[in-house]
């Protein structure tokens, strides 16, 4: 019987390999004259050194085939030989990779071989059938005060983090890697900066926090394609440990960056600008990326995605997409951080959509009243700046000026600072209400 199976699988096989020859290379863009090859498909490109340069197939053009590589193509010549594989991208994964810093091809960055046990596991998948995800109805700590209390998140909820730059986005998301009560964080480091990779692992993850974490990292020298992938990569190890019954944490630095690397592909292929210079391929990227994490029948992936704003801009064309795509949102105002308050959320411009639906009606009562205050504040600042406000005017007002001090001083929570979700809760309710309900 084990006979028929593998003659069957004998005859299934293409014994043959296909080749084809560079034609053009015209900016991050390589043409070449076949192989025979789909969508999608890894083709090795040999260099005049003999090496092999990994590109993907992402197009055709008069009979023509269009790739872009995953690394500098500085030895690649006229006639170079392009040889086809016939396969998507695939990398290996599994519990021997946490506690490691990959790459976007999965390999590890200190020159480390990967330990075996590993499986191989294709980097794009379709996202779960909508009827196969359970309701949301878990909340999950993150060990961050001003989430856990007014913008609770529940398991398998996927967040936005809008901020400018040098706001707090990646010491924000070093907090919950390290304080959050997820089975595993996966952390995706896109487009960044060399020198802030080593610093957010050992700063702001530190050891306790890498012990349960995979970091990929595609930093913003490398090519389009690579920076790209390495949120793919993220996200399908996410899933694998999703399939395994965990809860996982997948946080994404950022998606804006792995949106302006798809508009350096679409562009190079011939795609039409359109919003902003963004070719319509990134908008339909963007959701299938997006929709891959959440809830399943198996677990959770809980994802966290950093969205850069440029000039604190919320509408943005990046930013609205994900914003309509996510199940939710948290500002980081740049005026509160010039304040001193940290982490610098804005409360009144954030949401979270699942909150009444994982939070008893105690913990929305308190919540609601805590931004009822922060609002009447808000709206009055100025008239308590100038001395205009005449204490007993206005009841409401008056309760502002008492309790925000208190609820500022809640909201601030130092690196190194855990706060379970009850204790923040019962912090909260106390400031609010002296002990008194």
């Amino acid at each position: 019987m084990k006979l028929d199976i593998y003659a069957a699988s004998i005859e299934k096989m293409d014994l043959y390999k296909r080749y084809g020859k560079i034609q053009r290379v015209v900016g991050l863009m390589i043409e070449s004259k076949g192989p025979a090859v789909g969508i999608g498909n890894v083709c090795y490109i040999h260099t005049t050194s003999k090496a092999k340069i990994y590109a993907e197939v992402v197009g055709f053009h008069d009979e023509n085939v269009l790739l872009m590589p995953y690394a500098p193509i500085n030895e690649i010549s006229p006639g170079s030989l392009v040889e086809a594989t016939d396969k998507p991208l695939t990398i290996k994964v599994g519990r021997g990779l946490i506690g490691k810093v990959i790459d976007s091809m999965g390999h590890p960055l200190d020159g480390s071989i990967l330990p075996k046990g590993l499986m191989s596991y294709l980097t794009e998948r379709t996202p779960p059938n909508p009827l196969s995800r359970p309701r949301i109805l878990e909340p999950i700590q993150l060990g961050v005060k001003a989430i856990d209390s007014l913008l609770t998140v529940g398991k398998g909820q996927r967040v936005g983090i809008f901020a400018g730059s040098g706001v707090g986005k990646s010491t924000l998301l070093g907090m919950i890697a390290r304080n959050s009560d997820a089975d595993i964080n996966v952390i995706a480091m896109i487009g960044e900066r060399g020198r802030e990779v080593r610093e957010f692992i050992e700063k702001d993850l530190g050891e306790e926090g890498l012990k349960k974490s995979i970091v990929v990292v595609a930093t913003s020298d490398q090519p389009a394609l690579m920076r790209i992938k390495g949120a793919y990569t993220a996200t399908a190890i996410s899933e694998y440990f999703r399939d395994q019954g965990l809860n996982v944490n997948l946080m994404m630095d950022s998606v804006t960056r792995v949106a302006m690397a798809q508009r350096e592909v679409g562009l190079a292929i011939g795609e039409p600008p359109t919003t902003k210079g963004y070719p319509p391929s990134v908008f339909a990227t963007l959701p299938k990326l997006l929709e891959r994490t959440g809830t399943s029948d198996k677990g959770t992936i809980t994802a966290f995605y950093t969205v850069l704003v440029d000039g604190d801009d919320l509408n943005d064309p990046i930013a609205d997409t994900t914003r309509g795509i996510l199940d939710g949102h948290f500002v980081l105002d740049r005026k509160l951080a010039e304040k001193g308050q940290f982490p610098a959320v804005n409360v009144l411009k954030s949401i979270s959509r699942v909150m009444p639906q994982i939070t008893s009606a105690r913990d929305q009562q308190i919540a609601q009243h805590a931004r009822s205050i922060l609002s009447t504040y808000e709206e009055n600042y100025e008239l308590i700046q100038i001395g205009a406000y005449k204490r007993g005017t206005s009841r409401e007002v008056d309760q502002a000026i008492q309790l925000h001090p208190k609820i500022i001083s809640f909201l601030k929570q130092g690196m190194e600072e855990m706060c379970s979700r009850d204790e923040a809760m019962n912090i909260l309710e106390t400031s609010l209400y002296g002990g008194n309900k």
